[in-house]
């Protein structure tokens, strides 16, 4: 199995009608995901698409969205996961950077995606999931009837392109990441085999399956027989229920969720006695809330590291390896890791000295799609490619992450990393959730400021939190501002997004 387009086919042979995916209440066996695929790939062949063409999908998570993506691997095209949380205007910049055919959408995106058609150079056709769709978009269920159920599989090569995924575009538009599908595949294959899945597990997952994250969830549970349980959105009772009420062995998250599962009423009331293990990435996570997670879901938390540009994860624990808390982990097998000078690539570091953490091997993209110039700054021409994360790596090849290199505060001329004072405060007794960002200041450059989400009941003070945070960093280190707000902007993923902190100020 060398193409994710084999997924399917290969599953269905060997787990036939055992439950591959629950979604809101429905389930799906792995033969039905085979042959409604195959119905949705050949239909979408019939429309003109085919090889090399690229079809968007747009939507939260859903039943659809999975159909859709192994049905267009199925004929060769090439998947853009699009992250939903974009505007038209964004969408629409996507889909004309990588020359979309077709467009996969959920309805209530289906107005706004039929509007940028006519802006969109390639895109000739906007599927809506459904028994409907405005005009003239195409119904998906009327695809899912007409479409045979017997498909001719395209010849694909593990080294084609599978699928680009656009990064957030921190800095002007978006870039598309082109990933193979020995990548997306590799990648899958090793998290579940460093995880440990197996036909047995439950895995109850609210990641988005558009993010590389969620993404390699949903590959690596399908690849191994087991079950996912697929929630729409991150919400804590869906997630506790599902937990509970599907015997799960797994969840998967990020650190987001598991604070605000922490905070929930509900959580003494779940069942957690079939869970076997869980996962936490996307951002750094403090250790006191690893060591709570561990104890109230009764099972180890592996944290992991990775990013778009590598197809998914590029660290993680061993499920009967070293659980090393606060460190993401040890680099996948067949893929190196080291940590660089910051100006000098090329200038390899010693133990536990920071600098930027770099990756190699076959999980790597290919570059960025139309960007050459972006690609030589991200990949070195020995295969090397930079991260933009501040990490260290002790003297047994684990790394742990310092924060982001653009996220960095300059404050009278030392380095603060905003992640360090977050998972110090993440400690504080009366804190639910915390993001540190910078804020102008004529003297010294840039402060930090706190953003605080207090725990229900509890009512720090700016002198409390300032206080607390005198005693455990050092004094340049100590955010000078304090405040606390109803929630913090996040991402798709939950991932926080310290860039939009500062509208919280308006």
């Amino acid at each position: 199995m060398d193409t994710l387009g084999k997924l399917p086919g290969v599953c269905a042979g060997k787990y036939g009608e055992k439950t591959a995916l629950v979604y809101k209440g429905r389930r799906f066996s792995f033969l039905e995901i085979d042959r409604w695929s195959n119905k949705l790939g050949n239909s979408l062949r019939g429309l003109g698409v085919g090889k090399g063409d690229r079809v968007s999908i747009y939507s939260q998570n859903t039943w659809e969205w999975i159909i859709g993506y192994y049905g267009a691997l199925k004929i060769g095209a090439v998947v853009n996961p699009v992250n939903v949380m974009l505007t038209p205007e964004e969408v629409l910049y996507v889909v004309n950077d990588c020359g979309a055919t077709a467009l996969l959408t959920s309805p209530d995106k289906a107005q706004s995606v039929i509007g940028i058609m006519g802006e969109a150079k390639s895109l000739k056709h906007v599927v809506v999931y459904g028994e409907e769709a405005p005009s003239p978009g195409i119904p998906f269920n009327r695809l899912l009837q007409e479409g045979g159920e017997q498909l001719r599989m395209e010849e694909v090569g593990a080294l084609d392109l599978a699928t680009i995924g656009y990064t957030s575009g921190t800095t002007g538009h978006p870039k598309g990441a082109m990933l193979t599908h020995r990548g997306v595949m590799l990648n899958s294959k090793l998290t579940a085999n460093y995880h440990m899945k197996t036909h047995e597990d439950v895995v109850v997952t609210s990641l988005p399956t558009a993010h590389v994250y969620g993404n390699v969830v949903m590959n690596g549970t399908f690849l191994t027989g087991g079950t996912l349980v697929l929630i729409e959105r991150f919400n804590e009772e869906e997630v506790l229920d599902a937990i509970g009420s599907h015997r799960a062995t797994m969840f998967e998250g990020v650190p987001a969720m598991y604070i605000m599962l922490l905070n929930h009423p509900r959580l003494e009331r779940c069942d957690f006695g079939a869970m076997k293990r869980c996962t936490v990435g996307g951002q750094t996570i403090a250790v006191s809330v690893m060591e709570e997670v561990e104890e109230r879901f009764g099972c180890p938390l592996l944290e992991l590291w990775g990013m778009t540009e590598i197809s998914g994860l590029g660290t993680t624990h061993p499920l009967y390896g070293e659980n090393r808390h606060g460190s993401i982990g040890v680099a996948l097998p067949y893929c190196s890791v080291r940590i660089v000078d910051t100006e000098d690539p090329a200038k390899v570091l010693g133990p536990n000295e920071p600098g930027e953490l770099m990756i190699k091997g076959p999980i790597v993209m290919k570059g960025y799609y139309g960007n050459e110039e972006a690609t030589r700054e991200t990949i070195e021409p020995d295969g090397w490619l930079h991260t933009g994360d501040i990490a260290r790596m002790d003297q047994d090849g684990y790394v742990y992450v310092v924060d982001r290199l653009k996220d960095m505060i300059l404050t009278g001329g030392y380095n603060i990393y905003p992640a360090e004072i977050e998972r110090v405060l993440q400690q504080h007794p009366s804190v639910a959730m915390v993001a540190v960002g910078g804020v102008q200041d004529e003297v010294r450059g840039e402060l930090a400021k706190a953003y605080i989400v207090p725990k229900e009941g509890a009512k720090p003070s700016q002198e409390e939190i300032i206080a607390y945070c005198k005693q455990h960093l050092a004094p340049y280190k100590v955010p000078r501002q304090v405040r606390f707000v109803a929630g913090l902007p996040q991402t798709s993923t939950g991932k926080i997004m310290r860039r939009e902190l500062r509208k919280l100020d308006v």
